[in-house]
């Protein structure tokens, strides 16, 4: 299964953020475990860095290597990023670049806590929880 996981999944896991610290966390290890092929899209990477700014410098860049070592970087092209400026079923622009991050690398879900925010997405959006149930009845609905 192939997953792309939000900011906020990556943020919940790194500042155990209660109560969605325990989902992300097992999210985070079934990636780092090989279960799951996770991604996270190249523009989170800058924003983890700008969100995380009150964390030192040399903690943020440890934490960011962590997570590049089992989330893979993935990117969007320029057709891609000019169809996400064309796409106004999103109110926000950066929930449209990770869906098209997304369908770039075929992914079967988007995992975030903002499902709402990709009603118009072309990958289905979840949250941690119901991935976790899913992984666990071994079927993708």
């Amino acid at each position: 299964m192939v997953i792309l996981v939000d900011t906020n999944v990556v943020i919940d896991f790194l500042l155990t953020r209660e109560p969605f610290f325990n989902a992300s966390a097992k999210v985070i290890r079934s990636c780092a475990g090989g279960e799951v092929e996770g991604y996270i899209a190249f523009h989170s990477i800058p924003n983890l860095w700008y969100i995380l700014r009150k964390i030192s410098e040399e903690k943020r860049r440890k934490w960011l290597s962590d997570i590049c070592s089992f989330l893979r970087v993935t990117g969007a092209k320029h057709e891609d990023v000019v169809k996400a400026i064309e796409m106004k079923e999103f109110r926000d622009f950066e929930d449209c670049l990770q869906d098209r991050c997304a369908e770039s690398i075929g992914a079967d879900f988007i995992l975030t806590r903002n499902t709402g925010d990709f009603e118009g997405s072309a990958v289905r959006a979840i949250v941690p929880e119901e991935f976790l149930k899913i992984m666990q009845g071994g079927k993708t609905i």
